[in-house]
């Protein structure tokens, strides 16, 4: 017994990586990985786009739902390019067919007018990389309720797929208060938007951005440090809502990730 358990360990330092680059987290479609690179590293990317690191060496990237199965961390050591090879995991989305329902909304003229100017403030505000190291911390869930809405579920109006959901909903009343999931800069907090209504942005470093849409009140201002459990505003439904809910949505850089998988625990109070 002791021999067989000393050659799995054996066969386990083997497969080991070699390399230096730690990372933690699940890798699959939606998810967020944290790691740290080697020392002395001068560049890292994944797939070709540059990934920013502390002085530290502790880096975020994250994947979106419709990832590739193989993604490429590449960092430059001594001059010399080292790579890692990533297995992204396939997950499983909620698809309901609406055969019945028409594919797009009535055409709105005051939409399409306001709409380029919208989405040029929200694009500006997901820019800024800011130096925030609140990304590496523990998340919470915003608001209190049940959750009414999944990332990467799916509509089919007639056979013509809509966009996938891109966070998640949480059906809190309304005037609920919604607080900051982590600590962070606000980079937007105006309304109402079109579609978003009320809405917060909130930078957490190194491209990871949350958004806090349909919001009956707004309780901060841009600029403004907000910490975790911090309240940024009320639950509403400004904006294209059917009813009083959350949500919310995360990027990083330009890349919709899975709000469930930054919850630590998934309790409401953490």
């Amino acid at each position: 017994m002791r021999l067989v358990a000393g050659l799995l360990a054996v066969a386990l330092i083997a497969a080991a990586p070699e390399d230096g680059l730690k990372i933690e987290g699940t890798p699959e479609q939606g998810g967020v990985m944290r790691g740290t690179v080697p020392a002395g590293t001068t560049l890292l990317t994944l797939d070709g786009k540059p990934v920013k690191t502390s002085l530290g060496g502790r880096f975020l990237i994250g994947f979106g739902r419709d990832a590739e199965p193989k993604a490429l961390l590449v960092w430059t050591k001594g001059g010399q390019p080292v790579t890692r090879v990533i297995d992204v995991a396939p997950r499983q989305w909620r698809i309901q067919s609406l055969p019945t329902l028409p594919p797009r909304p009535v055409p709105d003229a005051e939409f399409e007018a306001r709409r380029p100017a919208e989405i040029a403030r929200i694009a500006a505000a997901r820019a800024d990389i800011g130096d925030s190291m609140a990304w590496d911390g523990r998340f919470r869930k915003p608001a209190k309720g049940p959750i009414s809405g999944v990332y990467g579920s799916q509509r089919i109006f007639s056979g013509t797929p809509a966009a996938p959901h891109s966070g998640l909903d949480i059906a809190a009343g309304a005037g609920a208060p919604v607080l900051a999931p982590a600590a962070g800069i606000v980079r937007l907090a105006d309304g109402p938007f079109t579609l978003e209504g009320n809405l917060v942005m909130i930078d957490h470093g190194f491209g990871l951005v949350s958004a806090f849409l349909h919001l009956s009140r707004i309780d901060v201002v841009p600029g403004a440090l907000v910490e975790r459990g911090q309240q940024i505003g009320t639950v509403g439904r400004t904006g294209r809502a059917t009813g009083p809910h959350l949500h919310w949505g995360v990027t990083w850089t330009d890349v919709r990730v899975d709000p469930a998988r930054l919850i630590d625990g998934g309790s409401n109070d953490r």
